[in-house]
């Protein structure tokens, strides 16, 4: 489903050039949960916004569903998007203006959909979310758990491939951290590959596969057998703090 082959990517501000990413090579499969983590400044929202298809790289290669990912115009990539990808950010992004059910519809509106129509499919994904009778709220009138449910059933509402989640858990409590988790979880269930950015080891750990970014490369990738590991190494950390 993606296949990156040593990307790079530099930042250039009048004289000074910023090298954020340094050949990062990485396979994620459909269908994996995935979790990337990495101190500030190591790279891993601008490798999210690659993968989103958001920013472009300077050399490498990066393959989405088969295609290559290279100097496309923002007409093609938004298409890709579209029908690909969905996004969960930690400021949930949600238009103010609008109410929950309008919001979670917005993608279907690009597409052409009509409003009844898309109102109602997106009905459907605020139930499936537990929100239906707050279909009719807006967003300063809900909780931050259930914003970020409204802005996980916009994600879904055009059925893609791929969930890319922008620390989704990062304005949110413990408790409602793992609720939102467990929605994802269930996603994942459903076929759907869904990559998270997050600095929270106990977020990562709910994971299937944790790819960790130092200084614009991939230091390490933990799979499923590793990360128990990472669990007993994460709780040993929280003891000795």
């Amino acid at each position: 489903m993606i296949v990156l082959n040593n990307v790079h990517k530099a930042y250039v501000t009048g004289t000074n050039s910023l090298h954020v990413l340094k050949g990062v090579d990485l396979e994620i499969e459909q269908g994996e949960f995935v979790s990337i983590m990495g101190s500030s400044g190591s790279g891993k929202s601008t490798l999210l916004n690659i993968l989103g298809i958001l920013d472009s790289y300077e050399e490498g290669s990066y393959y989405l569903d088969g295609t290559l990912i290279k100097d496309m115009s923002e007409k093609k990539a938004a298409n890709f998007r579209n029908e690909l990808i969905g996004f969960v950010f930690q400021s949930f992004n949600l238009i103010s203006f609008k109410n929950a059910v309008e919001n979670v519809a917005l993608p279907l509106y690009y597409q052409g959909v009509r409003r009844k129509k898309r109102n109602a499919i997106a009905m459907e994904y605020l139930e499936r979310m537990g929100l239906a009778e707050w279909a009719g709220h807006m967003p300063n009138e809900l909780s931050g758990g259930q914003k970020q449910r409204v802005a996980i059933a916009r994600s879904l509402i055009s059925k893609p491939k791929i969930i890319l989640a922008d620390e989704p858990t990062g304005a949110l409590d413990t408790s409602t951290s793992y609720e939102v988790m467990e929605i994802l979880k269930e996603i994942n269930n459903d076929g759907i590959t869904v990559i998270i950015v997050t600095h929270e080891h106990d977020i990562a750990a709910m994971t299937h596969k944790i790819i960790r970014l130092k200084d614009g490369t991939i230091s390490e990738v933990i799979k499923n057998g590793d990360l128990m590991d990472f669990k007993h190494r994460y709780t040993k950390e929280l003891e000795t703090a």
